[in-house]
């Protein structure tokens, strides 16, 4: 037989059997029984192809060639045929027919591999690859050995999936590097000795391993041994593997675009037509797609790119060094740029996973690979969905404080890419830290403006979870929030009012709100549904509670709402109504200062002040069934009666409504706030209707003692401070206030709690001294009302002109205490006249019998049985206790000691109270023979010195005029030198009010500054 007959048979024998090859491994997907076994046939005979080929191409071809090519096709055609009949009658098949199946299986793929063997070695030349690897797979083959079990024959349940990602891909790193990644676990590898994967590795760094494998500088080089690359697959004349790979007449396959450029060369048909490999003579152009080889090169690639994966995940596995794992990534991410595809594949042998603890490695250059390996690897929602069950979106936002600038901007890119999943915003979101950092880099701009952008493009893909802008807003970043409420749809927007009302915002941020959002809001209240309504009311009252958005909100017209739904009467008072809203909204804005006489309420003029509107709000204290409601109602009083022409309107309407008892009533409220403002409110008012709320307190139940009640040693609070200051404040001559004061037992309460606060006895409360001046105030407006039997017996039994004259000094730091106390004295001084008397008191008709409390000082003064002596001053008998007088209790002295004071009040009060000393109806010499012993006249006139104030003046003039008509001639001479009090009385001349004008021209004239002239004398 011929040469060119031979090798003709051969390249026809070889196709069809490459074309059978295919067939099988079509059909092996067919079948349902021993699954793995069939799987394994179909394996055994794909990696045959490649030395099939190999017969067919070399030009060092063996005698046996064809012969070891018909004994492969029969093989071959016989597992057609049982695969077949596996396919079509597999529920028909007995168990020994089955077996007998296996067998002929094994023998066939046995059969094959002895036929390999006779493959000789000189075929491959100096191609140890395809000689090691044609070698190894007949040897393989050769021991072939299936194991019958039909455990996945049709109809029964599919093999436990048990085993875990990671112990699997384990299991496959040790297998040795020329068997199947479709081998079957039952398989006995009894060929121990060959090299595994793993030793290959190693080898790579360390040199040839104990096993004599071979050493290799790249990852894809030991794929490329792995599965082995052979002749067949490049094109003569491109050297590339083929991707379209047609055969001509001369036998030899070509890429199918290289030999078509090779044709076109002898176009103009001066030459004839060769084979460029063979330089054969061509009689035709037609070009034969190589099927079978066109289908076992795509098969190799994905093997290849499969195998190299693989290599890399093992690589990364064992990280022996930097440089090994570098080259698995980098090979990584060339295998995913080149076949998106291919990331499937290595999301399914845990390569993913294997990341999270790169992650964690020393070397920053590795961490900084495997991000930007990371931020590929996770670009499909498959990749998303693994990461987001690991640790990586936390271990990304810890990168993100990180120093190195490379290394923070790809953990950004990353969670930028994860962000693109919607599943994962909630999760990205709730890591502790995720959102501020973000928000931290894409301020600082400067930094790095790369960094920056991804960082906000993070943000924006954050932004679709609502509960991530509510992060965003809490850590300073409020745009998003703003935007959502403006223009996003019904229901963001109620979430984002909703998140908006229950921030704790930065005062400087609510200007930006209120700017952003007040008409929006405004809009949600006029058409929204009644629930986001409500969350607008509530946004609103955030946004008022900073003063400067005041005129703002008052711009966009928020007023007018306000009162109107204050106003708006609903049925059944339905519970979803905003009329607390809207009153801490109007009362936040009168609050911040802004002139109320310009906020208009309605289309009719009315503005806030006027008395349709207060009437309004007043009126709704009697008829409001919540004490948030009233609390703010009362605020909004509270600000309006600080002008005069509103405190009349708010005065004549509580007149007209007797809404005051209403307010009197809140005093006893369990609410602390309503309490205390109700006070506030009644203290206001108490210069106008101070009496009408005295008698209104004496009718309510519990008053007025409750408003001293319920006091704790350890803690004073504001609700405290401001009852006992309401008592104080009321009008002082209110007689029926102060016996229902007396007979509930106030005075000892209050002069017990004094001595308790003095001794500093209570823990520190900033509303302590508040608390003491109130009161020391309750016991100074009992000494206004002395005339009554009753009281002047308790001022006496007490002893209070002790207790006022101790004050004057232990005061607590209250400057407020001391002129209190002054004022006391000037009351109780003011009986002293009468007191002094040598007439026996008459007795009460009502003894009361008031509890003696512990003395305030050393010693109380004289009781009454004790011996009483001569007054000089009052021209009778005098006592510290029984007749209030200053001289005994040497409250004098420490009243002139006030003059000295800064505050003005206090000067005054002191004034007033040494001026009883001077009154007319006492010895007016006597008074100011002793005052002048303990230096009166300079103290007075330092008072013209050091203050400006018209009645420290005033008073200071009476007493000057005293003692220049009634002192000798020391007092006289101290008055005539001193070099201010001209100058003084000229002003108080000039000036002055009638009373001044009067004193002072009698003192000018006393000191020859005017002529003489018969004017009275003025009394103060």
């Amino acid at each position: 037989m011929s040469l060119t007959l031979v090798q003709d048979q051969k390249i026809a024998l070889t196709e069809s059997l490459l074309v059978s090859i295919s067939e099988v491994m079509s059909s092996v997907t067919a079948v349902d029984i021993e699954k793995e076994n069939i799987l394994e046939l179909g394996c055994y005979l794909y990696r045959t192809s490649p030395a099939i080929m190999e017969l067919q191409i070399t030009q060092n071809s063996p005698e046996n060639a064809t012969e070891i090519l018909q004994s492969i096709s029969t093989n071959v055609d016989l597992a057609k045929e049982v695969l077949a009949k596996c396919s079509t009658g597999a529920l028909l098949i007995t168990d020994d027919e089955f077996k007998h199946i296996i067998e002929q299986l094994e023998r066939l793929i046995r059969n094959i591999g002895v036929n390999l063997s006779k493959i000789p070695t000189s075929t491959f030349e100096n191609r140890e690859y395809a000689k090691r690897a044609i070698s190894s797979l007949s040897e393989e083959m050769k021991h072939a050995h299936f194991l019958v079990g039909r455990s996945q024959q049709c109809g029964h349940e599919p093999k436990s999936e048990c085993q875990s990602m990671e112990e699997k891909v384990m299991q496959e790193e040790q297998i040795p590097v020329q068997t199947s990644r479709l081998m079957s676990r039952r398989r006995s590898l009894h060929n121990g000795g060959m090299p595994r994967l793993v030793d290959f590795l190693k080898g790579m760094h360390y040199g040839a391993n104990e096993n004599g494998s071979q050493s290799f500088s790249t990852l894809p080089q030991l794929a490329e041994y792995i599965e082995p690359l052979y002749d067949t697959f490049f094109c003569p004349l491109t050297k590339k593997i083929m991707v379209d790979p047609v055969t001509i007449e001369s036998g030899v396959t070509y890429e199918r675009k290289a030999i078509t450029e090779w044709f076109e060369k002898f176009e103009d048909g001066s030459e004839a037509i060769v084979c460029p490999t063979t330089r054969m003579k061509l009689q035709s152009r037609v070009l034969n797609s190589n099927i079978a080889l066109k289908t076992i090169i795509v098969e190799w690639v994905e093997r290849n790119e499969l195998t190299r994966i693989r290599v890399a995940r093992t690589a990364l596995s064992l990280a022996i060094s930097q440089a090994m794992v570098l080259d698995a990534i980098r090979d990584l991410k060339n295998l995913i740029q080149k076949k998106r595809h291919n990331r499937k594949h290595m999301h399914n042998i845990g390569i993913t996973k294997l990341l999270t603890q790169l992650l964690e490695n020393d070397d920053m250059t590795v961490r900084c690979e495997v991000l930007e390996f990371l931020c590929l690897l996770i670009e499909d929602e498959e990749g998303k969905e693994i990461i987001g069950k690991t640790k990586v979106i936390t271990q990304m936002v810890n990168v993100l404080s990180s120093n190195n600038s490379l290394e923070r901007r790809m953990a950004v890119s990353v969670l930028l890419e994860l962000s693109k999943s919607n599943l994962l915003l909630q999760t990205i979101g709730s890591i502790a830290g995720a959102i501020l950092m973000l928000i931290t880099i894409k301020f600082n701009e400067s930094a790095d403006q790369l960094a920056a952008d991804k960082a906000g493009e993070t943000l924006r893909n954050l932004e679709k979870c609502p509960e991530n802008i509510k992060k965003m807003a809490e850590n300073g970043f409020l745009e998003p929030l703003l935007n959502h409420l403006v223009e996003g749809p019904e229901d963001t927007q109620m979430e984002m009012v909703s998140y908006l009302s229950e921030l704790v915002l930065k005062q400087d941020m609510k200007i930006n709100i209120a700017e952003r959002t007040s008409q929006a809001l405004i809009k949600m209240i006029q058409n929204g549904n009644t629930m986001i309504q409500k969350a607008a009311f509530n946004a609103l009252v955030q946004i008022s509670s900073y003063h400067p958005n005041s005129k703002t909100l008052v711009d966009a017209g928020v007023v007018p709402i306000m009162i109107e739904e204050i106003l708006t009467y609903r049925i059944c008072n339905e519970p979803l109504d905003s009329k607390e809203e809207a009153a801490a909204v109007l009362a936040n804005i009168l609050e911040s200062g802004i002139d109320p006489d310009i906020l208009r309420v309605n289309k009719e003029g009315h503005t806030i002040t006027s008395h349709y509107s207060i009437y309004n709000i007043t009126h709704m204290l009697k008829c409001s069934i919540t004490d948030n409601l009233n609390i703010n109602l009362i605020k909004i009083l509270l600000s309006l009666a600080e002008l005069p022409k509103s405190l009349d309107t708010i005065v004549s309407v509580i007149r007209e409504t007797t809404v005051s008892y209403t307010i009197i009533e809140f005093l006893n409220s369990p609410m602390e706030e309503l309490a205390i403002d109700a006070a506030k409110l009644l203290m206001t008012l108490s210069s106008h209707i101070g009496h009408t709320i005295a008698e209104g307190l004496c009718k309510t139940h519990g008053q007025p003692a409750g408003l001293l009640e319920n006091f704790n040693h350890n803690l004073i609070t504001k609700r405290h401070a401001f009852s006992v200051n309401l008592l104080a404040k009321l009008p002082h001559q209110n007689v029926t206030l102060n016996l229902a004061l007396l007979h509930q037992g106030a005075v000892p309460i209050a002069l017990t709690r004094i001595q308790v606060i003095q001794r500093g006895e209570t823990s520190t409360s900033r509303y302590a001294r508040l608390y003491l001046e109130g009161l020391v105030g309750i016991l100074v407006r009992l000494t206004a009302t002395l005339y009554d039997p009753e009281i002047l017996r308790m001022a006496i039994e007490q002893n209070l002109t002790l207790v006022f004259t101790e004050l004057l000094a232990r005061t607590a730091g209250s400057d407020e205490v001391q002129r209190l106390a002054a004022v006391g004295l000037k009351n109780l001084s003011s009986q002293s006249i009468n007191l002094s008397r040598p007439l026996e008191l008459s007795k009460p008709n009502k003894r009361i019998f008031l509890p003696k409390i512990l003395r305030l000082g050393s010693q109380r003064g004289g009781n009454m049985g004790q011996r009483t002596k001569l007054c000089p001053v009052h021209r009778g008998a005098c006592s510290t206790a029984t007749t209030f007088c200053l001289l005994e209790s040497r409250a004098a002295e420490r009243l002139l000691g006030c003059l000295e004071h800064e505050n003005y009040k206090v000067v005054e009060a002191a004034l007033s109270a040494l001026c009883t000393l001077l009154d007319e109806r006492v010895d007016v010499e006597k008074s100011v023979e002793i005052l002048s012993e303990v230096d009166a006249v300079r103290l007075v006139l330092g008072v013209l010195r050091e203050h400006r104030e018209e009645g420290a003046w005033e008073k200071s003039f009476w007493v000057i005029e005293k003692f220049l008509l009634k002192g000798g001639d020391r007092p006289k001479k101290d008055i005539s030198s001193d070099r201010v009090l001209p100058s003084a009385l000229v002003t108080a001349f000039h000036r002055g009010d009638d009373s001044t004008k009067q004193v002072a021209e009698n003192i000018l004239r006393h000191l020859n500054k005017m002529p003489h002239s018969s004017s009275n004398y003025v009394s103060v």
